[in-house]
């Protein structure tokens, strides 16, 4: 297999947000710094983190999530036909939770030709240009707005209800993907908390209270996410990371990939899947017997991104050995097990902490795949 993403060293995306970031978006949000003025922090500090990533040794770079508060809020929030809206609760994780918002679906779905988050690709492309590191751009998947979605916040002039949104959620990505595709981009991941959720009971539950069928569910959602992925050209990867929840180092999903592994891995057409595997809560490594042989990648998140203590890399590669008893050693990765800040908040550790983290998993893939 030739080297190209996802890479034997990856990362899933976020970073924790340096302090002039942090201070720049309060004082924005205030009203006390322009958009202009933002953007110049988020553009100086994006080019000090592209850096870093390079010099740790990575083959790709992210922005980070610099420019945004939430890991998918911010950009189903800029679809046409859906709104980000208060609500009367948050998402609860372990003992906390987020502000209070959801998504609304207030008229037709469709990506926009003006999503800001293309710009934001094309701001990352440029800062990269000439490294020979590859910016690698990271989006919500298509199934996490379709099971955070409430079903009183789809107005009925819009659509007749959940399974009406679909065709134009469809149309929306692969226009979407064209558009990044076309702004040069060759390295996607959409993230996803919702087949997490499927291997708990306890969210299935949850979903069922929002009105979701969940029987079939991940067949139905590894239909729609094949629509989207049909046809793409040869040379621009898709992955998906599944998420157990990332919010100030909690959690949400327990439960081990067994439910779903057939239906993702087996017949849902990424090109590689970053899959969790820092704690118990995610069971063994046997569901990854489902991964066809060719090209496709799992990359296994062992190192945390939850706390700041360094993982022993004898015991990641043991863990390496172990996966490899499942799936090829040649269609394994590695990589930390999300990101470090899928919202601004970010999670409880140093800036020291993260980067040496990263530095570890540079260290151990080239140990394992020379």
């Amino acid at each position: 297999m030739t080297e190209r993403a996802p890479y034997r060293a990856d990362i899933v995306g976020s970073f924790l947000r340096p302090t002039a970031l942090a201070e720049a978006r309060r004082r924005h949000a205030a009203g006390e710094l322009s958009d202009a003025d933002l953007r110049e922090v988020e553009d100086a500090e994006i080019a000090t983190l592209v850096r870093h990533e390079a010099e740790s040794g990575l083959a790709l770079a992210t922005d980070g999530e610099f420019r945004r508060s939430w890991w998918h809020f911010d950009f189903f929030g800029q679809l046409d036909g859906v709104e980000i809206v208060e609500l009367d609760h948050g998402i609860q994780f372990q003992g906390v939770q987020t502000k209070p918002r959801g998504i609304r679906v207030t008229g037709p779905i469709a990506f926009p030709d003006d999503h800001p988050f293309l710009a934001h690709f094309v701001a990352l492309r440029d800062a990269l240009a000439g490294t020979g590191v590859e910016p690698k751009f990271t989006i919500p998947a298509p199934t996490v707005l379709d099971f955070r979605l409430e079903p009183d916040n789809i107005h009925p002039d819009a659509y007749s209800g959940r399974d009406a949104i679909v065709d134009d959620l469809v149309t929306a990505y692969r226009d979407a993907v064209a558009a990044f595709y076309a702004a040069g981009a060759r390295y996607l991941q959409f993230d996803d908390t919702a087949w997490a959720y499927l291997c708990s009971e306890d969210e299935l539950a949850k979903a069922r209270a929002r009105g979701i069928d969940t029987d079939g569910i991940a067949e139905r959602y590894s239909g729609l996410l094949n629509r989207i992925l049909a046809d793409r050209p040869d040379d621009l990867v898709i992955t998906t990371h599944v998420c157990r929840g990332n919010f100030r180092s909690t959690w949400i999903s327990s439960g081990g990939y067994e439910p779903v592994a057939e239906a993702l891995l087996a017949h849902t057409d990424y090109d590689g899947y970053f899959l969790e595997y820092d704690s118990e809560r995610a069971g063994g490594f046997e569901p990854l017997r489902f991964l066809p042989p060719g090209d496709k990648r799992v990359v296994l998140g062992l190192v945390t991104t939850k706390t700041g203590a360094l993982e022993d890399a004898d015991d990641i590669r043991r863990r390496i050995d172990e996966a490899a008893a499942f799936a090829p050693l040649d269609q394994l990765a590695l990589s930390p097990q999300c990101g470090f800040a899928s919202t601004e908040e970010g999670n409880t550790l140093t800036e020291a902490e993260q980067w040496a983290k990263i530095r570890s998993v540079v260290d151990i893939a080239r140990t394992v795949w020379p």
